[in-house]
């Protein structure tokens, strides 16, 4: 059964025609996380988490799934609507809704330059979106009950990872915030899977920062890699890795 959603994962990851893998960071990082109200399902949303991963943005992420009862509500409460993407900046105040409108901010306010054309082709970009949305047959979409972490879970992960999707579809089903880390690929070697590097004895050197941190903390690169600070248990592979929220949180 994993290896069947694997497989429908790589199609939505196809799909998204290359977006969301490589990275060219922002001019300047934010100094605290910017704040997304999400779908993992939602073909909106997705167009922001391209983005994000693009410029190299951590994000904290307030999973939304229909049905949900945690952050739903309280976008409503802040926005006038639960509508989604709904994204904030602590560090400017700022709160919009509308891709379009919350990636045309994230260039000018942190990339430091305009939204490349293929941003501006607004129909191609929704029907890519819409594209990888179908393999996953409404994964990510919808809420299971669960158990509230007092504190934000953390993934190291890049947006068309087809292995990250299946953990960050599990997170938003449960309703667990999480602290999303960019790992985006900025030079040839991570192209190269963990152990295609190892077997052709590559000396790996990431240049992404959060690819740095994990090797330095880890002793290796390889997504997704999640950090629960409630329970103090980190995990590599996805199977794994959905297995533990399963037992440990969901209802």
């Amino acid at each position: 059964m994993h290896s069947i959603d694997v497989a429908r994962s790589l199609a939505a990851s196809a799909a998204q025609q290359l977006r969301g893998i490589a990275t060219r960071p922002a001019a300047r990082q934010p100094a605290e996380p910017l704040e997304l109200y999400d779908m993992e399902g939602c073909p909106f949303c997705r167009l922001v988490r391209e983005t994000l991963t693009e410029l190299d943005l951590d994000v904290l992420i307030y999973p939304c799934p229909k049905g949900g009862d945690r952050y739903r509500p309280l976008v409503e409460k802040l926005g006038g609507r639960q509508q989604f993407p709904y994204l904030m900046d602590p560090n400017t105040g700022a709160a919009l809704y509308e891709s379009a409108d919350i990636i045309d901010y994230l260039f000018s306010e942190y990339g430091g330059r305009p939204a490349p054309a293929r941003w501006k082709i607004k129909t191609l970009r929704t029907g890519s979106a819409l594209a990888a949305s179908l393999p996953r047959g409404g994964r990510g979409l919808r809420h299971q009950d669960s158990a509230t972490p007092s504190q934000p879970l953390q993934l190291y992960s890049f947006e068309a990872s087809p292995f990250a999707r299946l953990v960050r579809e599990r997170l938003t089903e449960l309703q667990l915030p999480y602290l999303l880390r960019q790992c985006g690929r900025d030079r040839w070697q991570d192209w190269l899977l963990p152990q295609a590097r190892t077997a052709l004895d590559i000396d790996y050197q990431p240049g992404q920062r959060n690819r740095v941190a994990l090797l330095e903390h880890t002793g290796r690169v390889a997504v997704p890699y999640l950090i629960d600070p409630n329970t103090d248990v980190e995990l590599f592979d996805s199977r794994r890795i959905l297995d533990y929220l399963q037992h440990s949180y969901a209802r």
